[in-house]
Order: C-alpha cells, then sequence, then structure tokens
C-alpha cells in the first residue's frame, strides 16, 4: 500500500487562506495527499507543536511533508523554515515584491483576510446573512428591495446554499424564491417577483441529480419521482427563456462557481473590505 504523502495548511488565524491557496496548486496533480490544517499558529511554542507533527507525518509516510504558510510573524516563520518539509510561504512569495513595486513596507498584521478588520464590513456580512436566512424559499417577499439578486428555481436547485455563501462572503444582501408546481403548471410568472425582473437570477440542475437530491429528503415520493423532476426542470427552464431571466445549470459546479457566476453576470458589488 502506497503511503500518502502528508500536506500542512498553516496559518496563524483561520487558515482558509492557506487552504485555499494550497488546494488550488495541489489540484493540478493527480496524486493522494492527506491533508492536514493547523489554524492560530501564532507563537513559537505552538510553531514548536507544529514543527513535531510534521516530523511525525515525515516517520509515518516516509516522505517530506509539504507546508503552505500564510503565517506573518517572523519569529514563527523562523521556526517553520526548520521543518524537514518543502515549505511554500505566500508571504514571502508576494508580500516582498508588493513591498518593493509599491516603495511601501507592509503592516503586517495577523488575520486581516479573515479577522475582523472593519467593523462595519463585518456587520454588513452578519446582516447580508440574516436577510438570506429570512429570505429563504420565498418565506417572506417584504423586502425584496433590498435584496441585491433574487434566486429563481425548483425546490433543491441550489438556491440557499448560494444566497448563504454571497452574504458570509461577499456581504451580498441575497433572497431566493422556489417556483411552486402551480407556477410551472400554469407557466405564469410569480407575481411576487413581476417588479424585481431586473434582480432575478435562475439556477436549474440536470433532472437525474435532481432526482438524487430529494431522494435523499424524500425517498420513494413523487417529489423525487424521475418524471417529476424532468417536469419542473424542463417548465423552469421554458419560463426563463420566456421571460428572458438569466439561468445557469448548477449541477457540475460547485458553490464557489455558482457564487461567482452570480457576481459576474449580475455585476454586483463584492462588499469584501
Amino acid at each position: 500500500m502506497t503511503k500518502k504523502r502528508t500536506v500542512f495548511f498553516i496559518s496563524d488565524r483561520t487558515g482558509i487562506t492557506a487552504e485555499t491557496l494550497g488546494h488550488s496548486l495541489l489540484t493540478q496533480f493527480d496524486v493522494e495527499l492527506d491533508l492536514v490544517t493547523l489554524p492560530f499558529i501564532d507563537n513559537a511554542e505552538r510553531a514548536h507543536a507544529a514543527i513535531a507533527q510534521i516530523e511525525q507525518a515525515n516517520v509515518v509516510s516516509g516522505e517530506r511533508s509539504l507546508i503552505f504558510s500564510t503565517v506573518i510573524d517572523s519569529e514563527v516563520r523562523s521556526i517553520l523554515r526548520t521543518a524537514d518539509a518543502v515549505l511554500f510561504d505566500f508571504f514571502e512569495t508576494f508580500i516582498a515584491p508588493l513591498e518593493r513595486e509599491l516603495e511601501l513596507s507592509s503592516t503586517h498584521t495577523v488575520g486581516r483576510s479573515h479577522g475582523v478588520v472593519d467593523n462595519s464590513m463585518y456587520d454588513i456580512r452578519i446582516d447580508a446573512m440574516n436577510y438570506a436566512l429570512n429570505h429563504d424559499d420565498g418565506v417572506t417577499t417584504h423586502h425584496y428591495t433590498q435584496a441585491d439578486v433574487i434566486l429563481v428555481g425548483v425546490s433543491r436547485s441550489g438556491k440557499t446554499p448560494a444566497c448563504i455563501y454571497l452574504a458570509l462572503q461577499y456581504g451580498i444582501y441575497a433572497a431566493n424564491y422556489p417556483l411552486t408546481e402551480e407556477d410551472l403548471d400554469e407557466g405564469r410568472f410569480p407575481e411576487a417577483l413581476s417588479q424585481y425582473r431586473d434582480k432575478l437570477y435562475g439556477l436549474s440542475i440536470r433532472p437525474d441529480r435532481l432526482e438524487q437530491i430529494r431522494g435523499q429528503r424524500r425517498p420513494n415520493s413523487r417529489y423525487a419521482s424521475p418524471r417529476q423532476c424532468q417536469y419542473e426542470v424542463a417548465r423552469a427552464e421554458a419560463l426563463f427563456r420566456k421571460q428572458r431571466i438569466p439561468y445557469i445549470n448548477t449541477t457540475t459546479m460547485s458553490i464557489e462557481e455558482i457564487a461567482t457566476t452570480i457576481l459576474h453576470e449580475r455585476k454586483l458589488k463584492r462588499r469584501l473590505y
């Protein structure tokens, strides 16, 4: 049995940036890896503990580990460089060239990308999250004027996770509205959406995938039957085309791809900082 090489994502904060950048690079290689995230490595003691864990992984796998680091503290970074591992230091790679080009020294502030740097923007993201939850599945349509985007589609086509991701990651006020069987049978445009056409974006999905998702929720039901799924998807897409509502098929798309497509096509402003 081939032993897997271990990959460590090390950060002085959440590790999200290290994971994202590291994963993006690793997807280019068809190799089995054991992935380990070590967040909050923000002092010498924790750095030495991380080194011990890396050395143990080397013994188990018989291979040098890989480290993707977004640590800022110079002392911690120096300790990490002593590891018997291949170190990819993202701040060393990118910050130094930026300092030279901008002729400025970086602030070397820990946690600026995922911590609370701007309270107003943090509050907006939380408010956007509450908005997404309060306007999920067409529960209320009274505050659609506040929405940046309103996602429309059949049940279980990915509307809710897309809204939540847009809210948490980008501070986007996203509501979603489910197309009911009555809407689809009559081919009518929901009255609640009529004055918000410029905010609408449709999500579709392949019928066989919809059947799988619904089957997990309500197995052996009409709701999850192949015929019902095929019918709803076909009618929803016909309604999108008739009403000229832009839409995408989410079947093979990640939540990040769905969100980015919506942001790009609807030209929504990201509220990042």
